[in-house]
């Protein structure tokens, strides 16, 4: 395998983590920028993330570890943006390096709050990135499991296929299985609209409700999801590959999804407030919830679970109430 191309992570937590330990497997360097000073240190010094995935252990000669966006911006080929879409502009804020000519990927789950866009659109409106150097990568993928180094898949999504390809490459090992696909729009709003799932089947579990009614409200998620994303970028796609309903159902069930348990805290009768202060993982669905609402009151699709989201948790709404009423319009 080739090591002319060099990759540049951003983010410190899970997902860039994990991101970094998959990479290198396959390369002999990659820079990977994170603004905590504290835990570049630590990596240095204990060669582990004392924050995120703390059980991986990284060969530290690998790594360019910096706290400067610009430098790790500056050395790449290829950039992996892995920090919570909140922070994403503050961040971006902060270059003074040129974008023009890098290639960059996504393995942000969320919205843009500024501009209330998906970030890929965000790196092509705000930064003309064209769409050929745009891609994303999602799951279903937990890093979590990566760590583990449990049977992973990912889905590699970019308008140049060469580019996808190259990613899927040094993403892939023995534990991680990649796949290229040319539907960037599509995927990156499903990784955004799971997470908003996620947490309805957290707040459904808070108040009580069992597997027979999450695996109902399974079924019309990926519905939902599948006449929004039409809305959004009509092209021929397969709701039901792993991009799409796949990365739902991990993200709706499994006990690793930090949008479920936000949810789930919701459910049992937390102010979002205080939910948002006892995780110490940013809740994606939180910001997308917001996004998707808005964005649904101009593409009218048909979305009572975002709707039933976003009544708890923006306008106060009682979750009993709101989800009983749910229970009405599923089917």
């Amino acid at each position: 395998m080739s090591e002319n191309l060099k990759f540049a992570v951003i983010g410190g937590g899970s997902w860039a983590t994990a991101i970094v330990k998959m990479l290198c497997v396959n390369l002999s360097e990659i820079s990977w920028y994170m603004r905590n000073d504290a835990a570049i240190e630590h990596i240095q010094k204990y060669k582990h993330n004392p924050n995120y995935l703390s059980s991986v252990e990284f060969d530290t000669q690998k790594l360019k570890l910096t706290n400067n966006i610009n430098e790790a911006v500056a050395y790449a080929d290829y950039i992996i943006f892995a920090i919570p879409s909140a922070f994403l502009d503050a961040e971006l804020k902060n270059l003074t390096v040129s974008l023009a000519d890098k290639i960059i990927f996504s393995a942000i789950k969320g919205i843009v709050p500024e501009t209330s866009l998906i970030v890929g659109e965000h790196f092509h409106i705000q930064y003309d990135i064209p769409y050929y150097n745009i891609g994303v990568i999602t799951g279903p993928c937990h890093a979590e499991e990566v760590a583990l180094e449990r049977l992973s898949y990912l889905t590699i999504a970019c308008g140049d296929p060469d580019k996808a390809k190259n990613v899927a490459t040094y993403l892939s090992g023995n534990y991680i299985k990649a796949k290229i696909s040319d539907d960037i729009i599509g995927t990156e709003y499903a990784a955004m609209l799971k997470n908003i799932y996620a947490i309805a089947a957290g707040i459904a579990h808070g108040l009580g409700y069992g597997d027979n009614f999450q695996s109902v409200m399974m079924s019309n998620g990926i519905r939902e999801m599948k006449k929004f994303i039409r809305k959004v970028h009509k092209m021929k796609r397969n709701i039901n590959d792993s991009a799409y309903l796949g990365d739902l159902l991990v993200t709706g069930y499994s006990v690793f999804s930090r949008n479920r348990m936000f949810g789930n805290m919701i459910g049992k009768g937390y102010t979002v407030k205080s939910a948002m202060m006892e995780m110490s993982m940013v809740a994606e669905g939180y910001y997308a919830t917001k996004s998707a609402y808005k964005l649904n009151q101009g593409y009218g699709a048909k979305t009572p679970i975002i709707d039933a989201v976003y009544a708890v948790l923006y306008e106060g709404k009682d979750a009993k109430s709101v989800f009983k009423k749910l229970t009405e319009s599923l089917d």
